[in-house]
């Protein structure tokens, strides 16, 4: 999606719903399903179809040695949006986290509580934040995730998601990702593809969780920084209140070159913001043979329902083929259970 997690982080502290129209339900979970079962049926959480037929041809072809469309290992690049693709986005974690960061802030030192932007989280005055606009968003975010060590803040990302709930779900964040992803990300990787997270939120929060979640180390993570400066006497690097860059849209392919120095083969996004659009066409320009894959948030019952005004998303889909996740057809059931 289009991670507005910067521009629009504190929708979820004045409105507990959605940015979008929607309709939601709690996750529920159906059968006792393992993270992993690569033998056998590699994607046992996913429907019998034409898309889960569709994903396994294609791996298998590209992993034959002799096929014409075979890929070496080296060049077998998969990327992954993060917040609407592998897990569930309404509302963003990374708002969460950012309240939660004020929360803890406010009670190291109380005077920020009489300081702006901290005085409009606390009283949930949104007016300050519309008329503020982009500036005063950005402002609160910078104030939440910088001005400390990389160390400090990975402890602060740890001991958030060791307590975090799922508003109005009453589970942990973990809970939240979604098991036919998970099966598709082991099964990828077992047959020699290297997985990566390009996604919108901030790069040091979604590092923090990646290889717990996902088996995805912080390496192969690629996402929304901020400016950085080295502390020599300290030792230590140390984020700056500024944005470096600004991981959606456009800056998703430059992102990826920047990091990884290669096109993916396998790209995956979800419609819900137009976010993923330029990873899926970047990854479609590949010499090799490609797989793009879009996740259609249609499942009102088990996870959300929810659109673009424009339907971007899939109408670039359809225009480019793209292979489409229709969430109530092609998925078993959605969210982990561990």
């Amino acid at each position: 999606m289009s991670k507005r997690i910067l521009f629009l982080p504190f929708v979820v502290l004045f409105f507990l719903s959605c940015k979008k129209s929607e309709t939601s339900t709690t996750p529920t979970t159906d059968t006792k399903q393992t993270e992993t079962n690569i033998s056998g049926d590699p994607l046992p959480s996913w429907n019998d179809g034409a898309l889960k037929s569709d994903i396994i041809a294609y791996v298998e072809k590209v992993t034959k040695k002799g096929s014409q469309d075979f890929i070496p290992e080296e060049y077998r690049i998969a990327t992954f949006d993060n917040d609407g693709t592998l897990w569930a986005e309404k509302p963003l974690v990374q708002e969460l986290f950012a309240f939660y960061r004020v929360k803890k802030m406010v009670e190291a030192n109380p005077a920020l509580a009489q300081k702006q932007p901290f005085k409009a989280v606390l009283e949930k005055d949104k007016s300050y934040f519309e008329k503020g606009g982009e500036k005063a968003l950005i402002e609160l975010v910078a104030a939440t995730h910088t001005g400390m060590s990389e160390d400090e803040f990975e402890t602060s990302v740890n001991d958030f998601f060791k307590e975090a709930k799922y508003p109005g779900k009453n589970v942990a964040v973990k809970q939240i990702r979604y098991q036919p992803q998970l099966e598709l990300l082991n099964y990828l990787r077992a047959n020699g593809f290297k997985t990566y997270i390009v996604t919108g939120g901030t790069i040091e929060v979604v590092r923090g969780i990646a290889q717990d979640f996902y088996g995805i180390p912080k390496n192969q993570v690629v996402g929304t920084s901020f400016k950085y400066k080295y502390d020599p006497e300290k030792n230590v690097v140390l984020r700056e209140p500024a944005l470096d860059l600004f991981n959606d849209k456009e800056g998703k392919p430059v992102s990826i070159q920047l990091h990884i120095g290669q096109r993916p083969v396998f790209a995956c996004g979800n419609e819900g913001g137009a976010g993923d659009i330029a990873m899926l066409k970047y990854s479609q320009g590949n010499k090799y043979p490609s797989f793009q894959l879009l996740v259609n948030h249609n499942d009102s019952i088990r996870e959300f329902s929810y659109q673009e005004k424009d339907n971007a998303s899939l109408n670039a889909a359809a225009k480019n083929k793209w292979h489409v996740i229709d969430m109530k057809k092609d998925w078993k059931k959605v969210f982990s259970d561990n």
